[in-house]
């Protein structure tokens, strides 16, 4: 298997997976342009992707799910609560092409997906592990809370993206945002600060991940340098070394490191 986020953050979010006979997108939050564009930086074609899992119906997470699953007649995958939503963003897509699952695991040729719900400001939000063999990559971005159950879907991967939304001192001091939005941010259905996202990782470090790339960060309350050296140092602190024991990486707007998941994980 391989993974690149090609974007996160509010300004839209993709990531593609790959296994050796299946090629899926995690959100569409770019315009069907841009995600052509960026696919192609890695040798694919928009009509060679055989699924679209969406996360939730936010915009910046399926921005260009209407024109490009309409365009190439893309299968997108959505958790049966979180349809109707979505169903209310878009307008093009064909019954057919409109798959619905709950908590039980389903394939994608030879991709076994698994959703789990995260608390989240959405009519229904998710993450996603991916297995293939021996190999698990999983996804857990725009969530206000960890709990056991999304450890639980995490332990075990070669490879996390995981949220780690705001700098708290960032957030609380930013003028320019107002106290309910602070608070809806900071909530338990808000999204994950540096801190929190920390905490999970100390878990997951101990509980066979082996890469964690930073995801979701807020543009206007966090910088990619601030939310790297939070997590390590907070790691630092429990005797956990980056680099060593679980390596860190941070997801931007712009095309990421590839991640080959293999016996051993490379990039």
């Amino acid at each position: 298997m391989r993974a690149v986020n090609l974007s996160s953050g509010s300004d839209g979010n993709l990531t593609y997976i790959e296994s050796e006979n299946a090629k899926i997108l995690v959100d569409i939050g770019l315009s069907c342009k841009e995600t052509e564009k960026r696919l192609a930086l890695l040798g694919v074609s928009g009509d060679q992707i055989d699924a679209i899992l969406i996360t939730h119906e936010h915009s910046d997470h399926i921005k260009g799910l209407d024109v490009f699953a309409s365009k190439f007649k893309t299968k997108v995958y959505a958790h049966v609560d979180g349809w109707n939503a979505i169903n209310n963003k878009i307008s093009r897509l064909e019954s057919t092409q409109k798959w619905s699952f709950s908590e039980c695991p389903f394939t994608i040729k030879d991709i076994t997906a698994t959703a789990f719900k995260v608390p989240h400001d959405s009519s229904c939000c998710v993450g996603y592990s991916f297995t293939c063999g021996s190999h698990k990559i999983s996804i857990a971005t725009d969530l206000g809370k960890i709990d056991e159950n999304v450890l639980k879907q995490l332990s075990g991967s070669q490879l996390v993206y995981l949220e780690s939304n705001h700098n708290v001192d960032m957030l609380k001091n930013n003028p320019n945002y107002t106290a309910m939005l602070k608070n809806r941010i900071f909530s338990s259905r808000g999204h994950l600060s540096n801190l929190e996202s920390a905490k999970a990782i100390s878990y997951l470090a101990q509980n066979g991940v082996k890469q964690v790339v930073l995801s979701h960060l807020s543009k206007e309350n966090n910088r990619p340098d601030l939310a790297y050296t939070e997590v390590c140092n907070y790691l630092r602190n429990l005797g956990i070394q980056e680099g060593v024991n679980i390596k860190i990486d941070v997801a931007t707007t712009e095309p990421g490191k590839i991640f080959k998941i293999s016996k051993r994980l490379s990039k």
